[in-house]
Order: C-alpha cells, then sequence, then structure tokens
C-alpha cells in the first residue's frame, strides 16, 4: 500500500502584471513603481516556486531590516504555506524538504552588506531596492554566482523615492547604461494598484487615499511616477521644461566652465550666457580617477574650440597640499589651454536658492535650459534629495549624483547679483567681453 501524497492549495492566483514578472528570465528583474501593486506577494511566490522548481537551490531573500523581513515576508510565507516550510530563526533561514532554501538577510547600512561578501547565491531578491545604495547593489550583484546549473538571477522590487532612486532610475526606467552593463539583462515590469484586484476588492478605498496625498507623493505612490517623488530635492526641475535640444540654443553666448574635482569624479559644465542673463548648460564632462593635472588637460580639451572666460571651482582647490606644497589650484592653472580660474563662493542654502531661482516655472521660459547630452546632469538633478537633517540642504547621498549639481551651484553663483553688499561683483558683463577671446 503506498502513501498519498499531501496536497497542499496555495490560494492566490497572479495578475497580469505578476505573470509577466513570474515569466522574466532577465538577470535583474524589477517589479513596480507605484504602491499596491502586489510586490511582496508575487516576490514570495516567485522564490517559493524557484526552491520547488530546483531541489537544492541557495536563495537570498533581503530588505533594509530584519523586523521589516520577519513581518513583511515571514510570517505570511508560514501563513502560505505552513508545514510546507521550516522556518530556523537560528540559522535565519527557511528551509523545504528537497535541500532548498531562502536566506534571510538585511542591510540597514554598508557594513552589513559586507557581511556577503564571498558569499554565493543562485537567486537573490531584494525587496523595496530604492532603499539601498548602489554600491550596496553592487555587493549583492557580486554574490550571484555558483558553478551548478541553477538559474542566477535577482530580483527587485522597488517604489519611486530613497536612498536609491536614482540608480534604479538609471537602470530600469531611464536604460542609462555604463560600460560593463548589458541592456538585455535589465528588465522593468511596472505596476499599479490598478493592476491588483485582489487589494481594490479587498480595500476599496484604497485608491482614495492614495489620491488624497499630496502633489508629488500621490504621483509617485498612484501613478509611480519617477520623475516627481517624496523627499526630490528640485521638484520644479522637469525634463520637458528645462531639457532642450543643441539646435534650441540661442546666439551669441559667452562661455564660462563651472567645476567640482574630486578624485573619485571630475564634473565639469560649459555653460552659456545670453544677452538677457539667462544660463544654459552647452555640454558636460565627467571623468573618474583623474589627477589634478589630467583634469586640467580634460578641461582643457573640453573647452577647445569655445571662447571661455573662466572656470569656477571649489574654493578648496586654492589649499596647499601638505605632500608638495602647491594647491590644485597652481598644479591645473599651469597646464596649457586651462581657462583662468576663480574660486567659487561654496556656500551651500545660498547657492541652492539662487539654483532653484534659475528653475523657477512662473515664467513663460526657465533662466536655466540644460542641452539634452548633458545626460549626469539632468539625471542628477532630478535625483538629488534632501538632507533629512537641514531642509534647505541637499544631501550629500548618494554621493555620485551630488558632483554635477554641486558645480551648477558653483556656475549660478558665479553669475548671480545677490551677493552680500561688500562683496566684489563677480559677474561677467556682456559688454565688457572681447570679441573673439579665447584662453584655448
Amino acid at each position: 500500500m503506498t502513501k498519498e501524497a499531501k496536497v497542499l492549495r496555495i490560494p492566490g492566483v497572479p495578475n497580469e502584471r505578476q505573470k509577466l514578472f513570474f515569466a522574466s528570465k532577465a538577470t535583474y528583474t524589477a517589479y513596480g513603481g507605484a504602491r499596491g501593486g502586489g510586490k511582496s506577494w508575487a516576490l514570495r511566490r516567485k522564490l517559493v516556486g524557484l526552491c520547488l522548481k530546483y531541489p537544492g537551490i541557495r536563495c537570498l531573500l533581503v530588505r533594509r531590516s530584519y523586523a521589516e523581513l520577519k513581518s513583511n515576508h515571514v510570517e505570511p510565507l508560514l501563513r502560505e504555506y505552513k508545514d510546507l516550510l521550516t522556518y530556523r530563526d537560528s540559522e535565519k533561514a527557511i528551509l523545504f524538504p528537497n535541500g532548498s532554501r531562502i536566506c534571510l538577510g538585511y542591510c540597514a547600512s554598508t557594513r552589513d552588506t559586507l557581511r556577503y561578501q564571498g558569499q554565493e547565491y543562485d537567486v537573490i531578491a531584494i525587496d523595496e531596492a530604492t532603499q539601498l545604495s548602489e554600491s550596496q547593489f553592487g555587493i549583492f550583484k557580486a554574490c550571484l554566482r555558483g558553478v551548478d546549473d541553477f538559474p542566477k538571477r535577482i530580483y527587485l522590487t522597488c517604489n519611486p523615492g530613497g536612498i536609491g532612486h536614482a540608480w534604479v532610475k538609471r537602470l530600469f526606467i531611464d536604460r542609462d547604461f555604463r560600460a560593463g552593463e548589458n541592456p538585455n539583462d535589465y528588465r522593468f515590469i511596472p505596476a499599479k494598484v490598478y493592476d491588483n484586484p485582489v487589494l481594490l476588492a479587498a480595500s476599496p478605498d484604497y485608491i482614495e487615499r492614495l489620491e488624497s496625498l499630496p502633489g508629488r507623493l500621490r504621483d509617485a505612490w498612484l501613478d509611480g511616477r519617477w520623475d516627481v517623488f517624496e523627499g526630490q530635492f528640485f521638484p520644479e526641475f522637469s525634463e520637458d521644461y528645462h531639457v532642450i535640444s543643441l539646435g534650441e540654443l540661442p546666439e551669441p553666448l559667452s562661455y564660462f566652465v563651472a567645476m567640482d574635482y574630486g578624485l573619485d569624479l571630475l564634473a565639469a559644465l560649459l555653460l552659456g550666457v545670453d544677452r538677457a542673463g539667462n544660463l544654459f548648460v552647452v555640454g558636460e564632462l565627467c571623468k573618474k580617477d583623474l589627477t589634478l593635472s589630467s583634469a586640467a588637460e580634460a578641461v582643457a580639451n573640453f573647452c577647445r574650440g569655445y571662447a571661455v572666460t573662466y572656470a569656477v571651482a571649489s574654493p578648496d582647490l586654492w589649499n596647499r597640499r601638505q605632500d608638495s606644497g602647491k594647491s590644485g589650484f597652481e598644479c591645473m592653472q599651469k597646464v596649457p589651454g586651462m581657462p583662468p580660474m576663480q574660486a567659487a563662493d561654496d556656500r551651500r542654502v545660498p547657492g541652492w536658492r539662487i539654483l532653484r531661482e534659475y528653475l523657477t516655472r512662473n515664467k513663460e521660459k526657465p533662466q536655466l535650459r540644460i542641452v539634452n547630452s548633458c545626460k549626469t546632469l539632468i539625471h542628477s538633478l532630478s535625483s538629488l534629495l534632501c538632507d533629512p537633517n537641514r531642509a534647505e540642504d541637499a544631501a550629500g547621498e548618494p554621493h555620485a549624483i551630488t558632483h554635477a549639481p554641486e558645480a551648477l551651484r558653483y556656475g549660478v553663483m558665479s553669475r548671480s547679483r545677490f551677493y552680500e553688499a561688500n562683496e566684489p561683483d563677480r559677474n561677467f558683463h556682456f559688454s565688457n567681453a572681447k570679441k573673439g577671446t579665447s584662453f584655448i
């Protein structure tokens, strides 16, 4: 007499968006965008399906804190799958009879993420990925390996906003890929509350609650918009309003450069000024790992062909270095073709205020427009966050998106007429320009 197989019926039918998520075989699949799209349920169901299909597979389920992980995933898993799963708190894992397991992880800080270095997983699921930095995501990407035949994939759920907004938007929404990133590896499946009939039936007033939220939060949570989100430092910035093509630039323009130098990144912006005082970001130069002299050579080449009047840069370049006794200014200014450098007014809050004035949308045309080829600046302005401790300042993290806006802040401060009365007038006056003057 043979034992009858025990059948466990799991309730729930995936909606059409969740079916697309289940079917995705991309190396990196992101799911979500708006609130109420059924992200958590889909993520759990996908992991369980993989564990049942591939005996011995090793998965990792990650959320920012372990308390959130337990309440949002461990407890629902135990309710839904009952005796099919074994939860071991001491091992921080959920075990399956066929040898598969879901390891449970958290990463509230970079230190937490470093614990995963050197570990191997076949599948990694990151819930609320926009709560993690790009460097943390990079560490998890490095854990996706193994010599077995199991699929190697990372599944992410996400909503607009948070410290990871910029890199999630870059990879999955803008599809702006860097060297070593294969576009075929990345897929985004948008989902809104309207795609989740189960939630709508259970909470028919949920849409009304989302619709009652303040404007930007409503746009992000209800419509899944990635260009507006709560905590965005420059909600005034709009690609439709501020971004133009190269052919839309007026003539004539007077040119100068604004730069933020760091060994991690040089961000240099070529700006033009028309006779009315409007600013145009004509081009950008963003390069990593450049020495001072190499950075100056890059800027000199960047300016070639334009009558560049000056280059404004962070005043810390005028500090003398202990190792050489020379300042960064001296090292850069001696490079042939480097425009005359001047120290920026680097006051943060006044600088951001004036930049906000340039971005204001209460006029027919803004005072600042950006050519569409300046992708780093456009991406950074839309992703810059508010400092949680200082409302009028921008956050320093994610650090990668701060360089180009810092350079732009130096640029507008070099043009501004809002200086203290006892400060010198640092404006370039168009009428004083020598026609055809060039320092290249």
